[in-house]
């Protein structure tokens, strides 16, 4: 990931990665329904693919990172963790202040009126891909070559049972495939935006990296545990979604631990 310059390194990643959503979304056209169980497991791998990917593709790297650039651990970790706190605060604002419909805990946000409903899930995708495009183009252009291609490749793969179930919900809301499908990879391709601004903040403002870094890590703990977590454990399917995320997590360790060998 280093033959190119940085940003358009992260923007490419964060394409890459969003592309995953599109293939999720493309699965509908074989599959009737998506059940519920299904649906919570798919997702909580996806949420167990991204908490191992905050940790050991960005706040890691960014400690790393900070120790290397300012020779002291404790000026690292105030700003990784300076960063990553931020990074919640932000969502949590976005997401308090932000109308959305969540596809099982319903509307959250100030009051829309008639704004319909398809729009309120689009929102409600766009804060959770918007970060996450951010989080890859920030890995990617940090030029740690390890954590930056496997946190490609995890959220990647993460997108994809995303994307299917993004698609299943709009068709279980009464929306036709063709438009389900659609706008489920429409909404996949939010990530190269978040991929642009968070490669070029990490370029531009290289001595604020471990920040950046710690930023995009807070986003996206904020976003599995305020969103992803609660969504797969409110229909009863606890057990299965904790053993998904615990499998995500040894999934995307494994690649980065491969990775890393190579």
């Amino acid at each position: 990931m280093t033959q190119f310059h940085p940003i358009l390194t992260g923007f490419l990643a964060s394409l890459a990665a969003g592309l995953g959503t599109g293939v999720g979304a493309v699965l509908i056209y074989g599959i009737r329904e998506l059940k519920p169980r299904t649906e919570d497991a798919l997702l909580s791998g996806a949420a167990g693919i991204m908490l191992a990917a905050s940790f050991y593709s960005l706040l890691q790297p960014g400690l790393e990172y900070g120790i290397e650039r300012y020779g002291s651990p404790r000026i690292a970790v105030i700003l990784v963790i300076a960063g990553m706190l931020f990074g919640g605060g932000m969502l949590w604002t976005v997401h308090t202040y932000a109308p959305h419909e969540h596809f099982h805990a319903g509307r959250e946000g100030p009051d829309t009126g008639k704004l319909a409903r398809l729009w309120l899930f689009v929102i409600a995708i766009t804060l959770h891909n918007f970060p996450e495009g951010m989080a890859v183009g920030v890995g990617a252009a940090s030029g740690d070559f390890a954590a930056g291609t496997a946190l490609t490749i995890g959220i990647g793969i993460q997108n994809v049972p995303e994307g299917l179930a993004v698609a299943a919900a709009l068709m279980a809301a009464g929306y036709g495939r063709h438009l389900s499908a659609g706008i489920a990879l429409l909404t996949g391709l939010v990530e190269p935006a978040g991929g642009l601004l968070g490669a070029s903040a990490a370029w531009l403002a290289s001595a604020l990296l471990p920040a950046i870094l710690g930023f995009a890590g807070g986003a996206m703990l904020y976003i599995i545990s305020a969103e992803i977590i609660p969504e797969t454990h409110r229909k009863g399917h606890k057990t299965v979604a904790t053993v998904s995320l615990m499998v995500g997590v040894a999934l995307m360790l494994a690649l980065g631990v491969l990775l890393e060998a190579t």
